[in-house]
Formats: structure tokens, C-alpha cells, sequence
């Protein structure tokens, strides 16, 4: 009787952990029949059975941790298959598109994790950190699984709820806070009671980047760049010199993140979201800006997916749109900092002794000050005023 193993899921996973089986013991299967949905730190899969025959047992219950290469169900006598390994043979690894191995697995004792009665059914880690991340409380959450388990897809949807129509009562306007705008205001509220920020600013003289975007968007006027996209560029670099700031703390230590995840805040009707770049740091100038023009305009068209809005490592914040100079901007928590734009204005500057025009802008920095001092904060600050103002020798370094 031949027993089908957890084949490796690749990723380096190591585990994975039943969320409902699609078959019950008697039921016959076929070769490439979905028998289980198991979810892992990555994604939800359904594995199909590389064996057709008659299910004899099923090896673990919905909310079970099994490890990779242990037995999934068994197959009665008279089982067909494709030359497919055994339990006693020592694969299983044979899900298609995977790969076997032929390395001998430690078996892990198996957890099966008990709910409390009135606590919110999440089985999976990688469910509970999603929330978690985006400031979502999981007891206001319907579980679209088998017994009411919170899954990966009931969290993304709290993500992408319109948001409700205020009402007005006793000539009071009321205005309920759920949807994307609870979201937000959860996060921004764990920002600041988590969160010891500081803050520090400095006024550059963008001159030479209002130069040096009109130049770049003169020679390719079908690809253009964005001040925001240079900036953004910038502080790229930024992060690769000064990692402290593209990090998290968790628990009792700092979680300093090898890429950068470049998010950036994008007004729309919905609210305030937070549009993310990922694997910014390997993408150039023009591909950057033109990533935030697009991710920016399917934000307030209400067509960006939920992964989309997170993941992010660093906030860059251009609140200059807005007419304002300079805010003491919250910290996209689990972030260690975000960096503000303000508005670029012609004002009096001396250059070379003279009082001349130029285009002045405000930076900001808010930062957890716990992953770093004020000499990181203020040398990461300054490297972005720096390439602010002499943009081109910056980006022939870049």
C-alpha cells in the first residue's frame, strides 16, 4: 500500500500546513487529481496525487503542520501510478514542476494547532504576519474556510472593501471607520504607540533636479521621468548605504531586510494607500518612475491586486502635491522610516555669497529610533539632499 509524501514545494519550504482535503477516505482518485489544499509560508496550493487508486487514510486534520517527505494518504491494493516513489523508497517529492531529492529528511514532531473557541480561525503564520503588517484585526474577519479558518484571500479582501457611505444623524455626519480607512488608521495608530520616531529635515536647492529631469524627459519624451522618481532613485541608494533604515524590529531584535521595497503614499477616493515597488533597488531610474506612475494610477482606479499594497520596506512620501512644505509623517509601521517631500518653491538663496532665486525644497525624515542614531539618520538624510542637488554627478554613480 503506497503512501503519497508532501512533495517539496520548493522555495526552500520545509513544511506546509493542511488547510481542508478535496477527498475522504474510500473515495478513488486519478492520476493529477487536487487531494489536499495545504498552505505554507509562501502561497495556498492545491497538490494533486501522482496515483490513481482508492484512499485508504488520510495522514492529518485541517490545521496540521506536516514536514516535507511525510505521508500525505495511502492507497489501497490495486493502485496504478508513474513509477512514483514510496514512503519506504524515501522521495515523494513528486509533485509535477518540483523535482525529487534523494536527501534523507529529519522528521518534525507534527503540531496540530488548537483555536480557542472564541478566538479568530487562523491556522497559517503567513496569514497572521499579513494582518498583522497592514493593521488588520482578525476577530473582525469572516474565514472563507472549511469551519470558518481565516485564510490568505479573506485577508487581501478586507484590503480591497469600498468604503461605506456616511450617514447623518441628528445633523450630525457620521462616517463609519471600517474598510481600507480602519486599515489605516489601525496602522497608524500601532505606528505611534510602538514606534520611538524622531525626525529630521533640511531644505535642498532642487534647482539642478528640475533641470536635470526636464533634460532627461527632452531625450526620451516617450519615457519620462517624474521628480518623484528621481528622488525615489535616490533614496534607493540611500538605503544600500545606510541599511539600518531599510529594516524592522521584531521582538527583542532588528531585522535589517536584504531587498528594498520601495512604497510610496498615493491619495485616492478610497483613502490614503500605500502603493509598493518591488525589487526596486534592481530596477533603473526611468523603469522606477515609470513603476510609480503606474502603480499610482491603478491605486485610485481601484485596480491594484492586495499584493501590491504590501511588502514594503521603505515609504518615500510626497506630500509637496498637496501645497505644503514640510509634515512630521507618520511611519508606515512595520517600517523603521519614511521620508518626506515637500513642495519645491522659487525662494531667496545665497549661492556663492549672492542672494539669487532658486527652486527650494524640504526633506524629512522620520525614523524608529531604535534600528539607528541621528548620525545614520542625518548621513542618510543628507546623501538624498546631496543627490538633490548635484542630481547628475549622482546618477553617474548610480
Amino acid at each position: 500500500m503506497p503512501d503519497f509524501l508532501l512533495p517539496d514545494l520548493g522555495e526552500g519550504l520545509t513544511e506546509a500546513t493542511i488547510v481542508n482535503w478535496l477527498v475522504a477516505e474510500g473515495d478513488t482518485v486519478s492520476i493529477d487529481q487536487p487531494v489536499v489544499e495545504v498552505e505554507t509560508a509562501k502561497a495556498a496550493v492545491e497538490v494533486p496525487v501522482p496515483f490513481a487508486g482508492v484512499v485508504t487514510r488520510l495522514h492529518g486534520e485541517p490545521g496540521q503542520s506536516l514536514p516535507v517527505g511525510s505521508p500525505l494518504l495511502s492507497i489501497g491494493p490495486g493502485f496504478s501510478e508513474p513509477g512514483v516513489t514510496t514512503a519506504s523508497e524515501g522521495s515523494g517529492n513528486v509533485l509535477i514542476g518540483y523535482g525529487t531529492t534523494t536527501t534523507t529528511r529529519r522528521r518534525r514532531t507534527r503540531t496540530v494547532v488548537t483555536l480557542p473557541p472564541k478566538a479568530p480561525g487562523v491556522i497559517s503564520p503567513f496569514v497572521r504576519k499579513m494582518a498583522s503588517d497592514n493593521g488588520i484585526d482578525l476577530s473582525r474577519v469572516t474565514g472563507s474556510g472549511p469551519g470558518g479558518i481565516i485564510r490568505r484571500a479573506d485577508v487581501e479582501a478586507v484590503l480591497t472593501v469600498p468604503e461605506p457611505r456616511a450617514a447623518t444623524r441628528d445633523g450630525e455626519t457620521r462616517i463609519p471607520l471600517t474598510g481600507v480607512r480602519k486599515v489605516v488608521a489601525d496602522k497608524l495608530t500601532t505606528s505611534r504607540r510602538q514606534i520611538p520616531e524622531a525626525t529630521v529635515w533640511v531644505d535642498v536647492d532642487a534647482t539642478e533636479l528640475v533641470a536635470a529631469r526636464k533634460s532627461l524627459n527632452a531625450a526620451t519624451p516617450d519615457r519620462p521621468v517624474s521628480i518623484l522618481g528621481l528622488i525615489a532613485r535616490f533614496t534607493v541608494a540611500g538605503l544600500r548605504r545606510f541599511p539600518e533604515l531599510n529594516s524592522r524590529v521584531e521582538g527583542d531584535e532588528i531585522v535589517q531586510l536584504r531587498d528594498v521595497n520601495l512604497g510610496f503614499a498615493a491619495q485616492t477616493d478610497r483613502g490614503l494607500l500605500v502603493p509598493v515597488v518591488h525589487g526596486a533597488s534592481s530596477l533603473s531610474t526611468r523603469e522606477l518612475s515609470a513603476a510609480i506612475g503606474e502603480r499610482t494610477a491603478n491605486a485610485r482606479e481601484g485596480k491594484l491586486s492586495p499584493s501590491g499594497l504590501t511588502g514594503g520596506t521603505f515609504t518615500v512620501n510626497n506630500y509637496g502635491v498637496f501645497g505644503v512644505d514640510g509634515s512630521a509623517a507618520i511611519i508606515n509601521h512595520p517600517e523603521a522610516a519614511i521620508l518626506g517631500i515637500g513642495r519645491i518653491i522659487d525662494r531667496a538663496w545665497v549661492v556663492d555669497g549672492a542672494l539669487v532665486p532658486r527652486k527650494i525644497c524640504e526633506l524629512t525624515l522620520a525614523f524608529d529610533h531604535r534600528v539607528c542614531d541621528g548620525g545614520t539618520a542625518g548621513g542618510f538624510l543628507r546623501f538624498i539632499a546631496d543627490c538633490v542637488e548635484s542630481p547628475v554627478t549622482a546618477l553617474g554613480d548610480l
